[in-house]
């Protein structure tokens, strides 16, 4: 195909589905094409496809559309009052002292505002270290930008904190950026201060930028210690925070993130919003200000995704061959069934099995293989949710007794 030839190199090898198969969740429509026939467990998005908007931020919704503000633009920076809002939150949560005229920029959610944070920084050949497992987008994202992605394994065994030394043997004097999530997905692990002030330690020693989507910050458990990377001494020049209210707040469909940076980065950011991100929705910076205002809401989302992560831990840890750690953050977990067999194979297993559709771990980065992403905290009933995990369970247990 002539168009297809035209596509520029860093783009070959992008599939959307249009032409083969692809399993990955969040890539063309084949997966959402299933709703209806199997349950959805693969999209990070809190209790759907049920309701779920706290009243707060309904009746902003509603206030925006019946005033008219709705029809409207922001400044592609993002309202003035939100991004004060996101500067009490800053303080309190983050220990980050921001002002929010100067240091915060709203973006139309997190994926887009990852992609912008880190393009102004990446010229052709430059090298990002990425942990693998991690989000797929970090391995992707710096290759659209015509830059290099290194992925530098984590180990199972050691938690999936950081190595050291597999950072080391990483760097070169290509190497620009470092990227990582946390807390990471898909291991759900919550990176310690000790790992995170060596890595810092490792990012002012090499002169580096430091890019941190902190996506699901809001729902750690067992009272682990939550670190903002760019609170550590000598890191707030050189990292760059990229937070959303998609995970914490459930607020998926409102498409709002944020990014948190100093002056120097701030002032590049500003600069091209109009061009990139132009403004994000008015009616949703407005549900967002709400939220922000009143995040009650939250303590009872917390308690589902504790009570779910622990059925989660209960009933497919259980399973023989199967592995897996109790969840430190979020809403989903990460099991191991390498000891059962291909990871793609037991994923469209459970499809025709159990009728629910999970996250092949292929798709994590290579340290991903023989896993799989699941998705507990989808659908609004708690005993609806265990029941699917049960099917999951069932399936798994079949699954071996094939001949």
């Amino acid at each position: 195909m002539a168009g297809k030839d035209k596509i520029a190199r860093k783009f070959r090898g992008v599939e959307g589905g249009l032409f083969t198969k692809v399993t990955k969740a969040d890539v063309g429509d084949s997966f959402a094409s299933m709703a209806g026939q199997v349950v959805l467990m693969g999209w990070a998005d809190p209790f759907y496809p049920d309701p779920s908007v706290p009243e707060t931020v309904k009746e902003a919704l509603i206030e925006a559309a019946q005033c008219g503000i709705a029809s409207h633009y922001t400044m592609p920076i993002g309202s003035v009052e939100l991004r004060e809002e996101i500067a009490k939150k800053c303080k309190a949560y983050n220990h980050l002292d921001v002002d929010p005229r100067r240091n915060i920029i709203i973006t139309p959610g997190s994926d887009s505002g990852l992609f912008y944070a880190m393009t102004v920084f990446l010229d052709p050949g430059d090298e990002v270290l990425v942990p693998d497992p991690s989000y797929p987008s970090n391995f992707l994202n710096p290759t659209l930008m015509g830059g290099v992605t290194v992925p530098v394994p984590l180990d199972a065994a050691n938690g999936y904190q950081f190595d050291m030394d597999a950072f080391e043997r990483c760097v070169t004097d290509k190497t620009k950026m470092v990227l990582i999530t946390h807390p990471n997905n898909p291991t759900t692990t919550v990176f310690r201060r000790e790992s995170l002030e060596a890595l810092a330690e490792f990012v002012i020693r090499h002169d580096l930028i430091l890019v941190v989507d902190q996506a699901f910050e809001d729902m750690i458990f067992d009272d682990v210690e939550f670190v903002s990377p760019a609170s550590l001494p000598g890191m707030w020049e050189r990292t760059v925070t990229v937070c959303s209210i998609s995970k914490g707040m459930g607020l998926s469909g409102l498409r709002v993130g944020y990014i948190v940076a100093c002056d120097t980065f701030m002032d590049v950011y500003y600069g091209g919003a109009v061009n990139v991100l132009g403004a994000t929705n008015t009616a949703s910076q407005l549900a967002a200000i709400a939220a922000f205002r009143d995040t009650s809401f939250m303590a009872g989302y917390k308690a589902h995704y504790d009570r779910r992560r622990q059925d989660a831990y209960r009933i497919l840890g259980s399973v023989p061959g199967v592995k897996m750690d109790m969840p430190q953050s979020g809403f989903f977990c990460w099991i191991d069934v390498s000891e059962l067999g291909d990871s793609t194979e037991i994923m469209d297993y459970l499809i025709r099995q159990a009728g629910v559709a999970v996250n092949d771990g292929k798709n994590y980065g290579s340290q991903g293989n023989g896993c799989l992403r699941i998705i507990n905290g989808c659908l609004g009933s708690d005993d609806e949710s265990e029941q699917v995990l049960q099917r999951i369970a069932q399936a798994l247990r079949a699954y071996q007794e094939q001949d």
